[in-house]
C-alpha cells in the first residue's frame, strides 16, 4: 500500500546486515541450534537503528527547497546543508550526547566558602556555542546574504541541528530573540557592541542572551506577576531588584529582562503599563557576576543539558532599552522569535523519532520477518509521518513569511498571517511533537524505554514544547486577541486565502477528494464564526483551543497559492511524489475543524463552563 510506505527513501542495509536478518529468521523459527547454557556476558540481539545525513534523507524538506528557493541561492545552500549534514553525523550528534550525560552543575561556594556561584558547564556544551558561531545560526538571518530567503535557510539549519544540539537550541533561540528585539529598536549605539556579538561567526566574539520573564507569581501572567524593581542612577543607568524563578541557560553572557521603574518616592505602576525592558550583562569584564546570586539550579524533567536556574538580583546593573511603559510590546518581537524556534524544536523532534523508528523497521526481526514487512506497524508510522509533514511546511510558511516582512516585501495580509500563524502553529506542533515521540517510542517496544538508547530523552525534551513560550491554552487565548485588536481583518485573510487558492489543488484528481474535504472545513469554520459573533465572551475563551487546532489543520491541510507549500499545494506541484499525494489526502482524512463539532455538541453553548465545573470540581462548586 503505497499510503503506507510514503516512499521516504532511507539507508540500504549492507550484505552484512542482511546476513544478520537471516540469522534472525532462523532463529526464530527454530532452524538454527542455540546453546541453551547461559554466557558470561548476554547480548541482545537486535541493530541499532543508524541514520545517516539528516539532510540528504530528508526528502520533504529537499523537494520544498528545490520547488521554492531561486535557482542561484538553492545551488549555494544545497551545497553548504550537505556539508552541515555531514558535520551533524560526525561531530555534533556525539556532542550532544555528551551534554546530556554531563549536565550543568552549581557550585555557589569555593573550597574557602567564599559565594562564588559558578555554574560548570561541560566541554561539549562549550563547543556546542562555538559550532553555533561557526555555522552561523544566527548571523545569517541577520546577514541576509538571500534576501528574504535568509530567515529560511537559517530555519533550516536550527531544524537540522536542534536534534543534535544536546539543548543548545534553547540559547540560540533566545539570543536570536535578542538579537530581533535590538534590531526593531533601529539598533541603538548603546547596542551597538551587543548586536554584534550575538550575530557573530566568530566563536570568541559570540554571545548568548537569556531572556528572564518568569517569576515567583507568575509564568505567562508578566502583567500581574512582574515584581522585580528597576532603580535610575545618577549616571543613567538602572539598578534592578528582584527574584526570577525561571531562567533558561542562565550560563549566557547577556540577557534582556522586564522590571518595574520606581518613581522618587519608590512608587511602582501596575500591570502592563508599569513593565519597561531592560538589558544587562551576566558578568563584568572580570568574569564576575553583576550583582547577581545563583540561588539553585531547577531539577526538570527534560532539557537537562541547559541550566535553569533561580536568580536573585542584588542591584544588577542594566540599561533601559524600551520606552518607560513599553516592556512588553517592546519584548513582543522576542516572543514571536523564541516562538518560531518552539515550532522547530517540536519539527525537528518528530523527524528525529520518525527517521529512528523507520530504521529500526529495516532492521529488527519480529513474528519471523522484519517490522517493515508488518502492515500494522507500517502504518502507524505513515500516520506519523502526515503529522510531521505538514508541521514542517506549516513552519516554512511561517519563515518565509517572516523573511518578506524583515525585507519589507511582506503585503499586508503577508502580516496579518503571519501575526495568526505564529500562535497558532506554536501551539499545534507542541502537541503533535510529545504526541510523536511517544507512539514512536512503542514502535521500538521495550528498547525505546531504555536510556542509553536515547530515545526517553528525546521524549522528555519534547515535553516541554507545550509549556515553553506559552501554554497552550494561552496561545489559544492570543489567537483570539489577534482576531479581536484587528477587528477580524486577521480572520478575513486567513479565509480569504483558504477561499481563493484551493483553486491550484483542486486540478489534481487524486486531490479532489482532499479539496473537496477542506472546503467543507473552511465553511464549517465561517459558519461557526458567524454564530459566535451573537455569543458571550465566555463561549469563546471554551471554543479557543479547538478553534486554534481548526485553523493550524485547515491552514496545513489546503493550498495555499503560488509561493506557499502545504500539504495540498505541495501535492499539486509539478512531479510530485506519491508520498506527497498520499500525506495531503491523509491530513484532510482527520476532522479538519474540531470547532464546528465540538459547537453542535453544545460543547461551548449555555451551562458548558457549570458542567466542566462540577465534572472536575463537584457539584458543590456550582
Amino acid at each position: 500500500d503505497r499510503c503506507q510506505v510514503l516512499g521516504v527513501k532511507g539507508i540500504n542495509t549492507t550484505g552484512g546486515q542482511e546476513q544478520q536478518v537471516g540469522l534472525q529468521e532462523k532463529a526464530v523459527s527454530g532452524e538454527l541450534e542455540m546453546p541453551l547454557t547461559r554466557r558470561e556476558t548476554e547480548t541482545l540481539f537486535q541493530e541499532q537503528p543508524e541514520t545517516g545525513n539528516p539532510y540528504l534523507e530528508d526528502t520533504l524538506l529537499r523537494s520544498y527547497l528545490k520547488t521554492h528557493l531561486p535557482p542561484k541561492v538553492l545551488e549555494e545552500v544545497h551545497e553548504d546543508l550537505e556539508r552541515f549534514g555531514k558535520r551533524l553525523l560526525t561531530q555534533i550528534q556525539p556532542l550532544g550526547w555528551e551534554c546530556e550525560l554531563n549536565p550543568p552543575v552549581f557550585q555557589p561556594y569555593d573550597a574557602w566558602g567564599r559565594r562564588v556561584d559558578r555554574i560548570h558547564t561541560c566541554a561539549a556544551w562549550r563547543s556546542m556555542k562555538e559550532i553555533s558561531a561557526e555555522e552561523g545560526l544566527i548571523a545569517e538571518a541577520y546577514e541576509r546574504r538571500y534576501s528574504n530567503w535568509s530567515r529560511l535557510y537559517q530555519a533550516v539549519k536550527l531544524y537540522l541541528f536542534s536534534s543534535s544540539s544536546g539543548g543548545f537550541n534553547c540559547p540560540l533561540a533566545m539570543t536570536d530573540g535578542a538579537a530581533k528585539v535590538i534590531e526593531s529598536l533601529g539598533i541603538p549605539g548603546s547596542l551597538k557592541n551587543a548586536f554584534d556579538h550575538l550575530t557573530s561567526r566568530d566563536p570568541r566574539q559570540f554571545w548568548t542572551s537569556g531572556q528572564w520573564m518568569t517569576e515567583r507569581r507568575g509564568g505567562s501572567d508578566v502583567a500581574n506577576g512582574t515584581e522585580t524593581v528597576a532603580r535610575k542612577q545618577p549616571d543613567g543607568s538602572y539598578r534592578l531588584y528582584g527574584f526570577k524563578w525561571f531562567t533558561s541557560a542562565a550560563d549566557s553572557d547577556v540577557t534582556l529582562t522586564l522590571a518595574r521603574i520606581a518613581d522618587a518616592e519608590g512608587q511602582c505602576t501596575q500591570g502592563s503599563r508599569g513593565l519597561s525592558l531592560f538589558f544587562l550583562k551576566v558578568r563584568d569584564e572580570e568574569g564576575k557576576l553583576n550583582n547577581i546570586q545563583v540561588q539553585r539550579l531547577k531539577d526538570k524533567l527534560g532539557t537537562r543539558q541547559m541550566a535553569t536556574a533561580e536568580l536573585w538580583l542584588h542591584g544588577a546593573r542594566a540599561e533601559l532599552i524600551s520606552a518607560e511603559g513599553r516592556g512588553v510590546a517592546s519584548i513582543s518581537n522576542m516572543l514571536n522569535i523564541t516562538r518560531i524556534h518552539n515550532i522547530i524544536g517540536a519539527v525537528a523532534s518528530m523527524r528525529r523519532m520518525i527517521s529512528l523508528s523507520r530504521e529500526y523497521a529495516r532492521r529488527r526481526v519480529a513474528f519471523g520477518k522484519l517490522l517493515k514487512d508488518h502492515p500494522l506497524h507500517v502504518q502507524t508510522i505513515a500516520r506519523l509521518e502526515v503529522q510531521a509533514r505538514g508541521a514542517l511546511l506549516l513552519l516554512m510558511e511561517i519563515v518565509r513569511l517572516l523573511g518578506l516582512a524583515e525585507t519589507n516585501l511582506a503585503s499586508e495580509q503577508d502580516l496579518l498571517l503571519l501575526r495568526l500563524l505564529i500562535p497558532v502553529a506554536k501551539l499545534y506542533t507542541g502537541k503533535q511533537a510529545s504526541a510523536v515521540a511517544v507512539e514512536a517510542m512503542e514502535s521500538f517496544g521495550g528498547q525505546g524505554y531504555m536510556e542509553d538508547t536515547g530515545l526517553p530523552v528525546i521524549l522528555r525534551d519534547s515535553l516541554v514544547l507545550s509549556i515553553w513560550e506559552g501554554t497552550t491554552n494561552i496561545l489559544s487565548l492570543d489567537v483570539l486577541r489577534s482576531l479581536a485588536k484587528s477587528q477580524g481583518q486577521v480572520m478575513a485573510a486567513f479565509l480569504s486565502t483558504v477561499q481563493k487558492k484551493l483553486e491550484l489543488a483542486a486540478g489534481t484528481g487524486e486531490l479532489a477528494l482532499a479539496v473537496q474535504r477542506a472546503r467543507a472545513a473552511s465553511r464549517s469554520l465561517t459558519q461557526f464564526l458567524e454564530a459566535a459573533g451573537s455569543e458571550q465572551a465566555l463561549s469563546m475563551e471554551l471554543a479557543a483551543r479547538d478553534f486554534s487546532y481548526s485553523l493550524a489543520r485547515i491552514y496545513t491541510g489546503r493550498a495555499e497559492g503560488n509561493h506557499s507549500a502545504l500539504l495540498l499545494e505541495h501535492a499539486a506541484r509539478r512531479g510530485a511524489d506519491p508520498a506527497d499525494v498520499c500525506a495531503a489526502q491523509r491530513w484532510c482524512e482527520q476532522e479538519l475543524c474540531p470547532v464546528a463539532a465540538e459547537s453542535g455538541r453544545g460543547s461551548y453553548g449555555p451551562g458548558a463552563a457549570l458542567r466542566d465545573s462540577a465534572l472536575v470540581f463537584g457539584s458543590s462548586r456550582l
